[in-house]
């Protein structure tokens, strides 16, 4: 039994009606053939296997039917079964390859054998194929008979180069350019052909067939030629498709695609090494990575690309690709994409095809490298699509260490009454008036978790899509924009605080010690945490403040022009309130500094930056015990 001819041979279309993506140029073919008003010559060009030559044949066909003029061949009359797919072939209609028979001497053996009269058909037909490799002294010997035929004779040149067919032959012919066939409309032909040929294809695999055809018919049938041809029962499969023709899996992109996403270097260089240890090409990789950011560029610009057709993936691959554009934002996908479509240049003759892509991955994981605007737009989007991505699931909140102990969270206290401050038995003196105090607190619990009061108005922004690591990213800038709004609350936070857990729409803050966390507390500083994460963030959370002595404030800059470091924060031995020893000389000044009777001028001796200072005139004892929950004691020694 002899084997079957190829695909691209078995399905050659017999009319116009069978040749798929080339509407723009069958249509009027199909009018002019109807109506009788068929041109002399004809030019056909476009790229390698749109069906060029297959469209002169049917041309050819259609204008020798015994029915003519008509749009498309019959198919019954002796001519159109000649000239049928796998008939015997017409006297009449004669094809020549131009890349061996473009010489001047084939050109004037031509010209003398086209004034002969056809021998059974109306016309006779010249299709010249490869044109544009007929020299110019073979054009020069054919113009005089292109320009003026006999009333029998038809021209069709079909060529992937118009641009070399000289001017003289162009502007004598009906020049119709052929297109590559769009991916969809390929697409579905080539399910077509499967279920005519019994076979089954699976989803994700027709795209690497359509990738791999690059629009043309010829070559796309070839690739499916082969994919049938090793086919199992189970038919063309994703595995078959990826290993014959050399793509990468689609886990491998997606592994490469979200340790881009999460800056995670050890995995891009681990799927760097899985690619050249299986022997894939890193040249074919690079492609494959590039076509998935242009996949993922258009689903982030464009939101509903997948609805309206502009990529074809399957459903499950399509909600993977929005998945992964929401991880990034548009500048750093833009970024990414220059960078490998630039890396691509250089793998061109490289010998050491291994390092330049671990160089491309390595320009894409440090944006913060890149002084370009690009980069720094790229730095920005990983705060900016935070603020624009839909609502997911929250991360779960990092668990706080084992020195931290776990309670209820307390609700803030009213912040009306004030905190009587604690004088020493030993050398008591009588307090300047000051506001009316409640009654005096009690020793200190217990560390214990404080809540501060639930937002009454909804989060600007869904919180699932921040992690505890964004915002220990951001955190400088918060406190940059507390530092703006309440210098005593920064100063607090930048040198006794750190951030500890996100639980939903609950941010935790550990301090130091019991008394930084009073502090926090009572001198309602978490309503400044709240508005400076509302700006910087777009999020309204609820803030709770724990302790734990483990905790690791972060350095920041000093609000003076100079950058220094704060002083480290003793720990103390035991949860109760700090004791600061304060000379005699240094309260007596500060009580003569915040007396009413020295202060004629509030705002000229005031810190204009601190609204405690500002607002109030208190006792500098009582301003330590209730914004630092401090001890105050006297200096002199007990006798």
């Amino acid at each position: 039994m002899d084997a079957p001819l190829a695909l691209y041979r078995r399905y050659r279309p017999e009319t116009f009606a069978e040749v798929i993506g080339q509407e723009h140029v069958t249509e009027p073919l199909r009018h002019a053939l109807a109506g009788n008003r068929v041109n002399h010559a004809y030019l056909f060009s476009g790229p390698r296997g749109c069906g060029k030559t297959t469209s002169a044949r049917i041309l050819a066909r259609a204008l020798n039917c015994e029915k003519a003029p008509i749009a498309d061949p019959c198919g019954e009359c002796q001519s159109c079964r000649d000239l049928a797919r796998g008939g015997p072939g017409s006297i009449d209609v004669i094809e020549i390859d131009a890349a061996s028979h473009g010489g001047v001497d084939d050109a004037r053996d031509l010209r003398e054998r086209a004034f002969f009269a056809p021998v059974s058909s109306r016309y006779k037909v010249y299709i010249i194929d490869e044109a544009h490799m007929v020299s110019p002294q073979g054009f020069n010997a054919l113009l005089k008979l292109v320009e003026e035929p006999p009333p029998h004779l038809k021209f069709i040149f079909a060529t992937t180069e118009p641009d070399k067919v000289i001017g003289t032959i162009r502007s004598r012919t009906h020049h119709y350019p052929f297109r590559l066939v769009p991916p969809k409309a390929l697409g579905d032909y080539l399910l077509q052909l499967c279920e005519a040929e019994g076979v089954a294809l699976a989803p994700t695999a027709l795209p690497l067939v359509v990738r791999a055809g690059q629009g043309s018919v010829r070559d796309t049938l070839s690739v499916l030629d082969q994919l049938l041809g090793g086919a199992g029962p189970e038919g063309v499969t994703y595995d078959l498709a990826v290993q014959l023709l050399g793509y990468t899996p689609d886990s491998l992109l997606d592994e490469a695609i979200d340790a881009f996403a999460a800056s995670d270097g050890s995995t891009v260089f681990g799927v760097v090494d899985k690619v050249i240890e299986s022997g894939q090409d890193p040249r074919r990789f690079a492609e494959d990575l590039l076509q998935r950011l242009r996949d993922l560029v258009i689903v982030a610009a464009v939101p509903d690309a997948l609805d309206k057709g502009l990529l074809d993936v399957p459903g499950d691959r399509a909600e993977r690709l929005v998945t992964q554009a929401n991880g990034f934002g548009p500048s750093e996908l833009t970024r990414a994409a220059d960078i490998v479509n630039a890396a691509l240049m250089e793998f061109r003759g490289a010998t050491a095809p291994r390092l330049l892509l671990e160089l491309m991955c390595a320009r894409i994981l440090v944006p913060g490298a890149d002084n370009s605007t690009q980069g720094f737009q790229a730095r920005l989007d990983r705060v900016e699509r935070r603020l624009s991505m839909d609502g997911g699931s929250p991360t779960p909140a990092r668990p706080a260490p084992a020195a931290a102990p776990v309670h209820e969270p307390v609700h803030q206290p009213e912040p009306e009454p004030e905190p009587a401050p604690v004088v020493p038995p030993v050398q008591a003196e009588p307090a300047p008036v000051a506001p009316p105090v409640a009654a005096e607190p009690a020793p200190v619990a217990p560390p214990q978790p404080v809540a501060s009061p639930q937002p009454v108005a909804p989060a600007a922004a869904p919180a699932g899509t921040l992690t505890i690591a964004d915002v220990r990213r951001l955190w400088p800038e918060i406190l940059d924009k507390i530092r703006d709004m309440r210098r005593f609350a920064w100063i607090m936070l930048s040198q006794n605080a750190q951030v500890m857990a996100l639980d939903g729409q609950v941010l935790t803050i550990a301090l130091v010690n019991a008394g930084a966390r009073d502090s926090f507390v009572n001198s309602g500083s978490a309503d400044y945490v709240q508005k400076a994460l509302q700006e910087v963030l777009g999020v309204t959370w609820r803030i709770e403040a724990i302790v734990d002595p483990g905790a690791r404030p972060g350095v920041v800059d000093d609000y003076d022009d100079g950058p220094s470091t704060p002083p480290p924060v003793e720990q103390p031995s035991a949860p109760s309130a700090p004791a600061v020893a304060v000379p005699d000389s240094v309260r007596q000044a500060m009580r003569e500094q915040h007396s009413p009777q020295t202060r004629e001028d509030p705002d000229a001796s005031a810190d204009r930056d601190d609204p405690v200072v500002d607002h109030e005139i208190l006792d500098p004892e009582l301003l330590l015990s209730r914004e630092l929950g401090a001890e105050v004691i006297d200096e002199t020694p007990t006798s």
